[in-house]
This record gives C-alpha cells, sequence and structure tokens, in this order.
C-alpha cells in the first residue's frame, strides 16, 4: 500500500483526479486488509444503486431474489459536510526536494476530497486563503463538484503572507450546518494566536482538525557551512551557522510544535503533524477516524 500514498511517487503524476484516485484506492484496500482499522461493519439499512457506486457493496444475494440492485449501507455513513481552509501563502512553496509543501497540500486536499465525496457521499467544499480568501468553492453534493475543487487546488499557488483571521471569518460566515473543518497550513505564527483565532470553529460544533504541514529541512535542517537564510513571507535575511541549526534551531522549532500540539488538543481541536517526505496516510486516518465517531 505505502508505494500508492508515497508523495514522491505521485508527484510524477499530473492530473489530480487520478492521484487521488490512486492514494484512496489503495489506502482503503489497505484498511480493508487491517484487522485494527475500517469502515464500520455495522449494518444498518439498504439504499438504492447509483450509478458510479461501488460494486462491491451491492448485496448479490438480494439482486438474485429481487433482481433490484441495493447497496448495503452501514453506520458511519450518514451525511456530513468537509471544508478544507488551505493556507496558499508564501511559505508554502519551501521544498527541499522532489515536492513543495504546497504541492503535498494539494495532494492531502485532493485525496480527502476524493474519499469524502466518492466513498462517504459527504459534502465538500473549499476556501483557499493567504492574507485574503482567494477562493471559495461552497460546500456541496452536486455532479461536478469534485472537478471544481480540483480545478481551485490547481489554481493555488503560493503568494503574500498568512493571515488566519481573515478566512475564519468568511467560513464562519457562511456555515450553516455543522460538519468538520480542516486547516492545512505550515503555520507559522504563534501558537496562541492560531488557537485563538481557530478555536471559535468548535463553537458551532465542528469538528476541527490543524494539519501542520512542515518540510523535513525545517525541523532538522542540514547545513555544510554557514547560511544565509530568506523568511519567504517577509524576505528578512538571518546568517545561520550549523551549530546554531543544529541546537538553538532545532530546539525552538519542537518547543513551536509542541506548544501548538498542545494549546490545539486543550481547546478541543485535534492535530496532526504532516512531513512532507511521508506517505499521505496519517492524514486519510485521521478524516476517517474523527467522521465515523462523529456520527
Amino acid at each position: 500500500m505505502q508505494r500508492f500514498l508515497d508523495p514522491a511517487v505521485l508527484a510524477s503524476i499530473s492530473s489530480l483526479d487520478l492521484l487521488a484516485k490512486t492514494v484512496v484506492d489503495g489506502f482503503v484496500a489497505g484498511l480493508h486488509r487491517s484487522p485494527d482499522f475500517g469502515f464500520s461493519q455495522e449494518f444498518a439499512e439498504y439504499r438504492a444503486y447509483t450509478p458510479g457506486d461501488d460494486l462491491r457493496h451491492v448485496d448479490w444475494n438480494l439482486f438474485a431474489r429481487t433482481e433490484r440492485c441495493y447497496l448495503k449501507r452501514y453506520r458511519g455513513e450518514t451525511n456530513t459536510q468537509l471544508t478544507i481552509l488551505l493556507d496558499a501563502s508564501n511559505s508554502m512553496q519551501y521544498t527541499s526536494g522532489p515536492l513543495s509543501k504546497m504541492d503535498y497540500a494539494r495532494f492531502i486536499a485532493a485525496s480527502l476530497f476524493y474519499l469524502s465525496i466518492r466513498s462517504q457521499r459527504d459534502a465538500a467544499g473549499l476556501i483557499v486563503f493567504d492574507d485574503e480568501v482567494r477562493d471559495y468553492i461552497r460546500p456541496s453534493t452536486r455532479p461536478g463538484q469534485l472537478a471544481r475543487l480540483f480545478t481551485a487546488l490547481e489554481r493555488a499557488e503560493p503568494r503574500a503572507r498568512t493571515n488566519f483571521a481573515k478566512p475564519l471569518r468568511h467560513f464562519q460566515s457562511f456555515l450553516h450546518r455543522r460538519g468538520m473543518a480542516i486547516v492545512i497550513s505550515d503555520f507559522y505564527e504563534s501558537p496562541d494566536a492560531i488557537v485563538h483565532t481557530i478555536a471559535p470553529l468548535r463553537y458551532h460544533g465542528n469538528e476541527v482538525v490543524l494539519f501542520h504541514l512542515l518540510d523535513p529541512q525545517e525541523i532538522r535542517p542540514l547545513l555544510k557551512g554557514s547560511s544565509t537564510l530568506i523568511d519567504l513571507e517577509t524576505d528578512q535575511k538571518i546568517e545561520v551557522i550549523p551549530d546554531n541549526a543544529r541546537t538553538t534551531y532545532c530546539a525552538k522549532i519542537d518547543a513551536h510544535i509542541e506548544e501548538l500540539r498542545s494549546r490545539t488538543l486543550a481547546a478541543g481541536m485535534d492535530y496532526q503533524l504532516l512531513v512532507t517526505n511521508q506517505p499521505l496516510d496519517m492524514a486519510l486516518r485521521q478524516y476517517l477516524t474523527l467522521r465515523q465517531a462523529g456520527n
């Protein structure tokens, strides 16, 4: 299964639709083989087959008796609403390998949308932001929604600085039903400010997940000599030596990650650190676990 989730392999797939299908099909196949995790197996009801449904869920015994196609519907398959808030600020263009953080974020979002709409029959929407809301696709299950979401992901390009306040206000103004909100960002901001801004989404009954996306070199930088680092959002420059990177910087980034994680959990939200050289399954598992728990 891992080869279907390896970001370096996925980078060779040019179509987000094909990429998402590859990731989700491999992921779901792995879940069905796993004794510890999978889709709920508690039968709830039947529903009529519609074109595009997975034929593996058809009750063929019932079809043999009635000559009508019905799918077994399981508990945990009731519809919900997913909104992804995608950080497209300049810092998301950073990369030390084949994929930038923005590329990886697109892969995550596309796979979650595919899993949500095709596998779970959920409504899904997208907010792309930096210091402004750059794109908004209202959550929907109407035909063509997946294509609209993929198009918006394709045109999302890093620019400007991060401002979490504006997309959150935008999201709340259009929030008519509770569901799940997933924020994908590198979260280069004070953990206190991040949680203070995002936590109000919980007051509306939403499940909120922070996917903290970092490049491996941002966690453990490998410098061969003195270097000049440039902030991608402010253009501020700083001279760094290897010893400083191994000690002071590593201690600070570890403290930032831990503080953001602990403050997020204390506020009743969920947190997952994602690194751009790791398979995508952590994001998909987090989403599916919370979605099933919410039902």
